[in-house]
C-alpha cells in the first residue's frame, strides 16, 4: 500500500467523503550526484549567513517575507496556521462541468484519491454518481502552505485529482500567433492528409523515454572504460519548397502504409483508413462500424 500525502475530505454540499490523497506518478529519471573528481568524494551544501559569513543551525533559520528592501517580517509556523481556512483539511467542491471543457493546459499534476477507512460507502456514493453524471468537479483545497485548484474525475473506479494552475498563472499568447500569414490550398490539402496517415486513437504504451535508456548505455560504456562519442546533430533547416516536402513526407508515409499491411507489422500504427482496407481484405463484417481498437484486434484474430 502506498503512502499517503494528505489526508482531508472532500466535501460538496453538506457531504463529506474522508480521503487519502496518493501521488499518481511515479517518475523514472536517472540521478546524479555531484563529485570532487580528484578525490571521489560527495559535494555538500551548507547554509552560510551572508553578513558573517559562517554556517547557520536550523534552529537559527526562520522563514520571512520582505515588505521592503532590506525590511522583512518573520513567520512562524503558526502564522502560515493562522492564515488557513477553517477547511484547509478539505477539497471544497464549487462546480461540476464536463471534464472536456477543461483546457489541458491548466493541468499540472495528478493525485488518486482513495477512502479513509469506515468512509468506504460514502467514496463509493460519490464515485458512482460521478460515473453516471459525466461530469468532473472543480473545487480547492491546500496543500504545502499554499491553496490549490483541482477538478475531481473517476479513472478505472478510483477518485482522482488533478491538481490546476489557476488562471492567472496561464501566460497570455497574444504576441506568439503569427498574423497575416495566407495558407495555400493545396498544401493544406497534403497537409491534412499527411496528418490523416498519422491518426490514430492515443496508446501511452507505444511511447517510450530513450533517452534515459540511451544514458544508461552511455553510463555502462564509460564504467567498462569504453570512448563515447557523441553523432553530430542534424541540421534541420526550415525546406525551401514545402509543397516538395509535403509530397515528400506523403509519399514516405503511404509506403510505410502499405509495407505494414503486407506484412505482420504494428498494426497500431495505421490510421483507420487503413485497417478498414485491411479488414476488407480479410472480409471481416461489420468493419465499418467498428472503432480503431476494435479493427486491429478484429485484424490480429483473422
Amino acid at each position: 500500500m502506498p503512502r499517503a500525502i494528505w489526508t482531508g475530505a472532500i466535501s460538496f454540499g453538506l457531504v463529506n467523503v474522508p480521503v487519502r490523497m496518493y501521488s499518481a506518478v511515479a517518475e523514472h529519471d536517472v540521478h546524479f550526484h555531484l563529485v570532487h573528481e580528484p578525490d571521489g568524494s560527495r559535494i555538500g551544501y551548507e547554509k552560510i549567513c551572508k553578513l558573517e559569513d559562517k554556517p547557520v543551525p536550523d534552529d537559527e533559520i526562520v522563514k520571512a517575507y520582505e515588505v521592503k528592501k532590506d525590511e522583512y517580517v518573520y513567520l512562524a509556523d503558526e502564522d502560515f496556521e493562522a492564515a488557513q481556512a477553517e477547511t484547509y483539511r478539505t477539497i471544497d467542491v464549487r462546480d461540476f462541468v464536463p471534464y472536456d471543457e477543461i483546457d489541458p493546459i491548466y493541468f499540472e499534476r495528478t493525485y488518486y484519491l482513495g477512502p479513509q477507512e469506515g468512509s468506504e460507502r460514502v467514496y463509493a456514493l460519490l464515485r458512482t454518481a460521478m460515473e453516471d453524471s459525466g461530469l468532473a468537479g472543480v473545487g480547492t483545497f491546500v496543500m504545502r502552505d499554499r491553496q490549490q485548484l483541482g477538478v475531481l474525475r473517476v479513472r478505472e473506479g478510483v477518485l482522482t485529482l488533478e491538481r490546476l494552475h489557476f488562471a492567472d498563472e496561464i501566460r497570455p499568447v497574444d504576441e506568439l500567433a503569427p498574423g497575416g500569414v495566407k495558407v495555400d490550398k493545396r498544401e493544406l490539402e497534403l497537409a491534412r492528409e499527411l496528418i490523416d496517415r498519422f491518426s490514430g486513437s492515443f496508446d501511452p504504451g507505444r511511447y517510450e523515454d530513450t533517452y534515459q535508456q540511451r544514458l544508461l548505455e552511455v553510463i555502462d560504456r564509460k564504467r567498462a572504460g569504453k570512448e563515447v562519442r557523441a553523432a553530430p546533430e542534424p541540421e534541420r533547416d526550415e525546406p525551401t519548397d514545402l509543397m516538395a516536402a509535403l509530397r515528400a513526407s506523403l509519399e514516405t508515409a503511404k509506403r510505410n502504409g502499405d509495407r505494414r499491411l503486407d506484412g505482420d507489422g504494428d498494426l497500431e500504427g495505421l490510421s483507420k483508413d487503413e485497417l478498414l482496407e485491411h479488414a476488407k481484405k480479410a472480409n471481416i463484417s461489420g468493419r465499418s462500424r467498428m472503432s480503431k481498437r476494435e479493427l486491429v484486434r478484429a485484424l490480429e484474430k483473422a
